[in-house]
């Protein structure tokens, strides 16, 4: 009975992780913004979870800037830093969006404060959930094929596992003839694929996966580099479905 239960919940998922919050050239979320219209149409308002903090910005700021551009699409913004309950600010919401930054302080403060499951299960039940670079990279199984510098510690590195896979966003292709790029992203997801067996989705700038219900899809304007341990890296297309 539990099982079934929990399966459908599974299936009323209706999440969007994507690469990156900014193209080069263009303002913030911009180019998600008929994304974001679709995905939170009907919401009376979003719970945004600034704990990432690009830049060292502080929560204040950061929700400022979001909610700056979500009022271009009729939505309303509360940070949830302001409530005095962040659990029940959850489980109360009807919508969410986490900002990229740093993927270690936002995992941290999400474990810390007991969020983390909360959130997944909130999400679960179909409410809609927008990630954008760490906010994504907490979609997947774990956080340990994120780019960010470990600035700080976190209690464990478990993300909510929206999808059944690990997300690299902002992937980016070794540049031929370049003289030095150090350890290509490839290099070191493969280090990573040594120690689990787990897929990861090398997801470029400007695409996102679009889980609807049960069936998940990689949209946007380029393709994803799929890495599967023991198995040569392949590209995913847009609109193809994502099934391991």
């Amino acid at each position: 009975m539990v099982t079934g239960y929990l399966f459908i919940l599974q299936i009323m998922k209706n999440v969007v992780l994507a690469s990156t919050s900014t193209l080069h050239g263009e303002t913030y979320l911009s180019y998600l913004l008929p994304v974001i219209s679709e995905l939170f149409a009907g919401v009376p308002e979003v719970i945004f979870i600034p704990y990432a903090r690009p830049g060292g910005i502080s929560h204040d700021e950061y929700t400022e800037k979001v909610s700056a551009v979500f009022a271009t699409a009729g939505l309303k913004v509360r940070g949830l830093h302001t409530f005095d309950d962040p659990a029940e600010a959850i489980r109360n919401g009807v919508g969410f969006f986490t900002g990229g930054g740093n993927t270690f302080l936002l995992v941290k403060q999400l474990h810390e404060q007991e969020l983390m499951d909360v959130l997944r299960w909130e999400v679960e039940k179909g409410k809609p959930y927008l990630g954008t670079s760490a906010g994504s990279n907490i979609g997947g199984v774990n956080m340990q094929t994120t780019n960010d510098m470990p600035i700080v510690y976190p209690p464990s590195f478990q993300t909510m596992g929206l999808v059944p896979f690990n997300l690299n966003p902002h992937y980016l292709d070794p540049i031929p003839d370049l003289p030095h790029m150090g350890e290509t992203r490839e290099t070191r997801i493969r280090e990573f694929q040594e120690q689990q067996d787990l897929t990861v989705v090398g997801l470029r700038e400007g695409s996102w996966i679009r889980v609807k219900e049960a069936k998940i899809t990689l949209e946007g304007s380029v393709s994803a580099r799929i890495f599967q341990r023991g198995k040569a890296a392949y590209e995913l297309e847009i609109g193809e479905e994502i099934i391991f």
